[in-house]
């Protein structure tokens, strides 16, 4: 008899979660990575920086849930491409800190509408009482998530 998928993909909430974010992000390559040489992964940091301006890339790992090393590569380019300018920070010099230069804030500007669009698009079958709600259980999992360790 064989063993039994304990991660069904039809069932799984996880891998239904996975799929909704590929699903939705899948147009990123083809519409910007070449015009912008901008990877997804980077437009996540851009995106993180375009809210926290001054962060550090751990805080950009943390706030964007990205591993260090991805976050690291993705400055590393973004930088390179002129979109991100690190510093040193003035009470702590031992730290660096980050944020959109002009060029990246043209293309995040650039950018960003038509995510909104594609975001308000998922969501337009969904009631504003459905929509709050699943705010708040999305919430609650980041949290959740936040508290699990990594193994």
């Amino acid at each position: 008899m064989p063993a039994r998928n304990p991660l069904p993909i039809d069932r799984s909430l996880f891998f239904r979660m996975v799929l909704v974010v590929n699903l939705t992000a899948r147009p990123f390559a083809r519409r910007y990575s070449r015009k912008y040489h901008l990877n997804l992964t980077e437009w996540r940091v851009m995106v993180t920086l375009a809210s926290a301006a001054g962060a550090s890339a751990n805080e950009v790992a943390r706030l964007s849930g990205l591993d260090k090393m991805s976050v690291s590569r993705s400055l590393a380019s973004m930088i390179r491409h002129g979109y991100v300018d690190r510093k040193r920070a003035i009470d702590d010099r031992r730290r660096s800190v980050l944020a959109l230069t002009s060029p990246g804030k043209r293309v995040f500007l650039a950018i960003a509408p038509k995510g909104g669009a594609r975001e308000a698009a998922l969501f337009e079958g969904f009631s504003s009482a459905e929509r709050v709600l699943f705010q708040r259980l999305l919430e609650r999992l980041v949290e959740r998530a936040r508290e699990l360790p990594d193994e």
